[in-house]
């Protein structure tokens, strides 16, 4: 019984010695640990060559998707106009950005009609299939093409939300259909610590 104790009060010493680790103010996981160097080069649909830095002094959410998703994308960017609704003013300090997985028939046209029919400020980013990949790699985004019978594809695809502070970090990945008051709470905070 005496060597029980003595283990446990050895165990609590222990434990007591380390650094109490704070909890993450955010609802999103950050992720900067990961992918703190992510970027990509890409145009956007009025032919602009951007990258992050391209929005510094903004908080970034980026979406990758594609135009022919029958639920994630739509619903995400559905989502993303609600939330910079209820950030009113502060929705200036923000910018939304959806990446194309699909550079075969996500052309420039159909994404600067697509992308803004859900917020006019919303941009449209495209580039080759290599760019594509690169940039989905740069965040650790998967994507395959399921092919159908009649000769059609959609894109299986990583469906997370990245969120990036004005200077280009945290990085943090907020899950699909995340609440949108927690994206909210988690963009204010950014927009209010000006990392």
């Amino acid at each position: 019984m005496w060597k029980r104790s003595i283990f446990l009060l050895l165990v609590s010493l222990l434990a007591s010695c380390s650094e109490p680790e704070m909890p993450s103010p955010f609802h999103a996981i950050d992720i900067t640990w990961q992918h703190g160097k992510a970027d990509f080069q890409l145009s956007d649909f009025n032919g602009r060559s951007r990258n992050l830095k391209s929005f510094t002094g903004k908080v970034v959410i980026l979406f990758f998707g594609y135009t022919h998703c029958p639920e994630v994308c739509p619903t995400t960017l559905a989502d993303l106009a609600q939330v910079m609704r209820q950030l009113g003013k502060d929705a200036e300090r923000v910018q939304v950005l959806f990446i194309t997985l699909d550079p075969e028939r996500d052309s420039p046209e159909l994404l600067a009609h697509f992308v803004p029919a859900f917020d006019h400020s919303f941009l449209g980013l495209y580039g080759d299939s290599k760019a594509t990949a690169q940039a989905a790699k740069s965040f650790g985004v998967n994507f395959a093409k399921q092919f159908n019978k009649s000769g059609g594809y959609t894109l299986d695809h990583s469906d997370g939300t990245y969120l990036i502070g004005i200077k280009g970090y945290p990085l943090l990945l907020s899950p699909y259909a995340q609440r949108t008051d927690f994206l909210l709470q988690d963009i204010k905070m950014l927009l209010v610590t000006g990392q």
